[in-house]
C-alpha cells in the first residue's frame, strides 16, 4: 500500500480563532499572520492505495463550491478545485476513488465532495463511485446542527449524501467499505462524533498495532496544536479536547502512529515525540507523501 498527500484549496483564517486560548505573541511565531491577522492554511487529503483492495481517499477539504463573495469570506485562496488537479498530478481521478472518509462534515473537510460553484447550477455530489463513509453521531449533528456551528455545515450536502445510495454511517470501530484495515476512534471536543481514522500499521506488539498513520482532522489541525493545552476558537468543548487530545497523543507514542495534519501548510506527516517534561512535539516531518509505503 502506498500513500499520497493531495493538496486541495488553501485558506486564510483569522490567526486568534485559530488559536483561540493562545496569545498573539505566541501564535504570530507558529503561523505568520498577513495584514488582515489571517494565518495560513492547508485543506490537505490522504490517498491511500490499494487499502482492502480499495482506493481510499480521506477528506476532500474545502473545495471550490463556494459563490465568490463566500469564498472571499472565508479565505479561500484558489477558484479551481485544487484537489481534483492534485489527485491527476498523483495519477488518479475523482471517479477512481472506492472510498471517501470523512472525519465531520464541515465545510472546510467535506466540501470538496462538491463540483465547482457554477452560476444558475445546483450543487453537484463528484466521486460517483465511492462509498461515502461518516460517522454516525456526527451525521446526527449534521442533519440538526445548534446555532453555534451551523454555518459550518452546508445545506445541501446531507440530502446529496442520502440521495447518492453509497452513505455508509459507522456505529463502532470499523467499517464495512474498510473493514480492519482502518480503525475508528471519536472525539467530541470540537464537533460532536468527529470521527478519527487510522490506517492500521503493519506491527503487532501484545495484540496491539503499531506503526500505522492518523487523519488527526481538526482534534489536532497541525504541529503548532500538538502543544495539549493548545485549542481553536471553533472548538465547541475546549476543555474536553485538550483531555482527548492528551489520551489521543499517548496512545499514537505508545505505539509509533504517525500524525497526518490536514491543515498544516507545511507539513503531511510527522512522528510524536514528548520531551522530559512531558510536552508533547512532532519529529521526522514530512512535507508531502508521493507513493510513500507505510511502513517507510
Amino acid at each position: 500500500m502506498k500513500l499520497w498527500s493531495i493538496r486541495g484549496n488553501s485558506q486564510k483564517l483569522d490567526g486568534g480563532a485559530m488559536f483561540g486560548n493562545a496569545p498573539r505573541a505566541m501564535w504570530a511565531k507558529w503561523l505568520a499572520p498577513d495584514e488582515q491577522n489571517r494565518v495560513p492554511l492547508a485543506c490537505r487529503a490522504l490517498l491511500a492505495s490499494p487499502l482492502n483492495g480499495k482506493t481510499v481517499l480521506f477528506e476532500t477539504g474545502i473545495g471550490a463550491f463556494f459563490e465568490p463573495k463566500l469564498r472571499e469570506r472565508y479565505g479561500v485562496q484558489e477558484s479551481e478545485h485544487v484537489l481534483l488537479e492534485s489527485l491527476k498530478t498523483a495519477g488518479f481521478d475523482h471517479t477512481d476513488i472506492d472510498v471517501v472518509v470523512l472525519s465531520h462534515l464541515h465545510f472546510d473537510h467535506a466540501g470538496g465532495l462538491l463540483a465547482p460553484w457554477s452560476e444558475g447550477k445546483p450543487p453537484e455530489l463528484l466521486f460517483p463511485n465511492a462509498t461515502y463513509v461518516v460517522g454516525a453521531e456526527h451525521w446526527r449533528r449534521a442533519l440538526q446542527p445548534h446555532p453555534r456551528d451551523r454555518a459550518s455545515f452546508i445545506p445541501e450536502l446531507q440530502d446529496l449524501l442520502q440521495a447518492s445510495g453509497r452513505l455508509e454511517l459507522v456505529e463502532g470501530e470499523y467499517s464495512k467499505a474498510l473493514g480492519e484495515t482502518v480503525r475508528f476512534c471519536i472525539s467530541n471536543g470540537h464537533t460532536p462524533g468527529l470521527m478519527l481514522a487510522e490506517i492500521v500499521g503493519p506491527e503487532h506488539v501484545s495484540g496491539e498495532a503499531h506503526g500505522g498513520v492518523v487523519f488527526c482532522a481538526d482534534l489536532i489541525p497541525g504541529r503548532p496544536w500538538v502543544h495539549v493545552p493548545i485549542t481553536m476558537g471553533y472548538d465547541r468543548n475546549a476543555e474536553l479536547l485538550i483531555d482527548e487530545k492528551r489520551a489521543f497523543l499517548e496512545d499514537k507514542l505508545a505505539r509509533n502512529v504517525h500524525l497526518f495534519f490536514t491543515h498544516d501548510p507545511e507539513c503531511a506527516l510527522a512522528q510524536v515525540v514528548r520531551d522530559e517534561k512531558g510536552k508533547f512535539g512532532t519529529a521526522h516531518e514530512v512535507a508531502e507523501l508521493t507513493a510513500r509505503s507505510l511502513a517507510a
